[in-house]
């Protein structure tokens, strides 16, 4: 079976001090799996794999198994491809070089995101923070940083990507390492 690069992005992991996993025992895990050329990135959960070509929700859901087996705690995963984050990269909306990574943002979902749900925020309200919907992917424009956004807090809300979509935030810098990191 042919090998394909993939990246896993663990929600929640190794904030304010909750849900300690450290990158050593994380890539250890990874490779109990049989997965190879693991290579985590930041302590905030991205690791990097080659793996039998496979759908990514078997994927992330053996992942997420395999650590709520080592650390008793449900961790939600989202695992994409090469192909995939190279295309959030190179379809991303705004002009990224003309904004500091901490103001530009992807939200990374497990379903695509319902437009409907979307038309919910009043986007004109909320100004100058925009956002954009991709590939199973919200692009979110925030000139004051993710910290105290508004905008940001209402698109992870289950009212707005449905009760069962796994969420998780990275800014431009990680956005664009994930491309990087399983383009090797």
């Amino acid at each position: 079976m042919d090998m394909k690069r993939y990246a896993a992005l663990l929600r929640g992991i190794n904030v304010a001090g909750h849900r300690r996993v450290a990158m050593t025992e994380l890539r250890a895990l990874l490779e109990r799996l049989g997965y190879q050329r693991v290579v985590t990135y930041l302590q905030s959960g991205q690791v990097a794999f080659d793996a039998e070509d496979c759908p990514d929700d078997v994927l992330a859901a053996r992942i997420s198994q395999a650590l709520a087996d080592e650390y008793d705690s449900i961790v939600d995963v989202i695992v994409r491809d090469h192909d995939y984050f190279d295309a959030v990269v190179s379809h991303c909306p705004f002009p990224a070089g003309e904004y500091a990574p901490r103001q530009l943002h992807v939200i990374y979902c497990s379903a695509q995101p319902d437009p409907a749900r979307l038309d919910q925020i009043d986007a004109a309200a909320l100004l100058p923070e925009r956002f954009a919907v991709g590939d199973h992917a919200i692009y979110c424009l925030l000139p004051g940083g993710i910290g105290r956004s508004k905008l940001a807090a209402q698109l992870v809300q289950p009212r707005v990507l449905g009760a069962n979509t796994v969420a998780t935030v990275r800014n431009w810098n990680t956005v664009t390492k994930l491309a990087a990191m399983t383009n090797q």
